[in-house]
């Protein structure tokens, strides 16, 4: 158990310190937005690929609780490790964007003021979200951890690019995005939206997936 919870909090705190930190580190590096969004993009591609290599045989390497929730209604976890991933990964979350403040050398326990909000973001965030979901979990023909690990970043990374949203796609690490006041942000308000749209892709991912593996 505390193996599983353990890597589950590691993994969404290294994901979440990679997407605040690199928003930050882009933000000094340059003005451009396409190049802040770039080296955002690289720095959480890497991350994702990384932590679900390194932890697939620990936990399975959820760092979502919609993964995790929907391994729960396909039957491969059971409700008790349903509530300690998700507990996990957002207090790793939140630990990872209080540690980035800290290298950072910023305010402690900032709140975002970043407002992300419209109809096309709102659609955007189901689409990235439900994609993720349907790579992350339908059945492919070889276990390779990395091979999971490159269709997952790789999606993410596209995503980042076709979404008006960017490509939140993870309830976890979104609530982590609400503690820091930059580049990767996001206000409280926008959160509440961007949860909505995340579970309702994860709700359209389930149908997918049960319709593709009959």
């Amino acid at each position: 158990m505390m193996k599983r919870i353990s890597a589950e909090f590691l993994g969404t705190l290294m994901i979440t310190m990679a997407v605040i930190g690199s928003g930050i580190m882009a933000s000094f590096l340059t003005k451009d937005v396409l190049l802040q969004l770039l080296v955002n993009m690289f720095s959480t591609v890497a991350a994702i690929y990384v932590v679900i290599v390194v932890f697939i045989s620990k936990s399975g390497a959820n760092f979502n609780p919609l993964v995790s929730i929907l391994k729960w209604m396909d039957g491969k976890l059971t409700r008790r490790e349903v509530l300690q991933d998700v507990g996990a990964q957002l207090l790793g979350a939140f630990s990872g964007s209080l540690l980035v403040a800290v290298i950072f050398e910023r305010d402690f326990l900032e709140v975002s003021t970043f407002e992300r909000h419209g109809f096309g973001t709102f659609v955007a965030e189901i689409v990235a979200s439900a994609g993720l979901l349907i790579v992350a979990l339908i059945r492919i023909d070889s276990t390779k951890s990395h091979k999971r690990a490159v269709l997952v970043s790789t999606w993410i990374g596209g995503a980042y690019f076709f979404t008006s949203s960017t490509s939140f796609a993870n309830p976890a690490v979104t609530f982590g995005r609400i503690f820091t006041d930059s580049f990767s942000g996001i206000s409280p308000i926008s959160f509440f939206a961007f949860l909505a749209a995340q579970v309702i892709g994860a709700l359209l991912a389930f149908i997918a997936i049960r319709t593709l593996e009959e």
